[in-house]
């Protein structure tokens, strides 16, 4: 205490002279706006510069927790969307020869496998939707495949990349058909065999569905032709087919019911038994 009082008196001029100097700033900044104006400017630059740098310090402190809500937020948003239904449907085509709007299904692939010998195409549509074994499935570029197999929710697909896969199909230009068939080699092309070699094919001609399939309507897209040669020096021409579909590629598919199928087949099985 003894030094704090030796302090005072020996600077007592100099502290005399800070707190008459202060007395006078102030007196002043109260009398004039003009100084007033200046020294709160001045202040408020000062606290402020001061409470940027604490806040920076803060947030920084504080990214671990912004982080751990950020990614339970996150977490929630991704559950939303994949537990969403999608809504995003398909258009219905303008029109299929012999096809009412109402006998056609709207479906999803959801799995699609193009790389072995038999492949097979999972959609997201079953039973509840009305698909049943043997119905033809195509898109907006052309034929798909034909449905194998069925559940409640979910139907398989034997695509037109499976060498087991027999359909029938013509020339568009004309009413020679032959059967369409994959020879397992690429995904861009299948094959139209035992075509007549009266036919007149050139390439780049158009293959569609025949008139004589139980599956599909007549005039369904199939592809171009790319290269027509002879198999085993036999009677009959055999086309490779450049689909119009990318068969690695697929999205959402049509399902044609096909109400007349089941009595096209028992007319034709009648007749073989006759």
């Amino acid at each position: 205490m003894q030094q704090i009082f030796n302090f005072i008196i020996k600077n007592s001029n100099r502290l005399l002279f800070l707190l008459l100097l202060g007395i006078s700033l102030s007196l002043t900044i109260q009398t004039h706006s003009f100084h007033r104006s200046k020294v709160i400017s001045s202040a408020n630059f000062l606290s402020g510069g001061v409470y940027e740098r604490i806040n920076r310090v803060n947030e920084y402190l504080n990214l671990r927790t912004e982080n751990d809500e950020l990614v339970l937020e996150n977490a929630r948003l991704k559950s939303l969307l994949f537990n969403k239904e999608d809504t995003a449907k398909a258009p219905l085509p303008d029109s299929i020869k012999g096809v009412k709007p109402t006998d056609i299904i709207v479906s999803k692939v959801i799995h699609n496998s193009y790389s072995t010998h038999e492949n097979y195409i999972t959609i997201n549509s079953g039973e509840k939707e009305g698909v049943k074994q043997d119905m033809g499935v195509i898109n907006s570029l052309g034929i798909v495949g034909v449905i194998d197999d069925t559940s409640p929710n979910y139907a398989t697909v034997v695509s037109i990349l499976n060498m087991k896969s027999h359909i029938n199909a013509k020339i568009k230009k004309s009413n020679h058909f032959g059967s369409l068939t994959w020879d397992g080699k690429s995904t861009g092309f299948v094959q139209l065999e035992d075509l007549p070699r009266l036919a007149s094919i050139r390439k780049g001609d158009t293959i569609v569905t025949g008139s004589q399939s139980s599956i599909f309507p007549e005039g369904i897209n199939i592809g171009t032709v790319d290269r027509i040669y002879i198999k085993n020096k036999t009677s009959f021409y055999v086309i490779d087919v450049k689909l119009f579909n990318d068969m690695t590629n697929l999205g959402h598919v049509y399902i044609l019911k096909g109400k007349n199928k089941e009595e096209l087949i028992n007319l034709e099985n009648k007749e073989k038994n006759e």
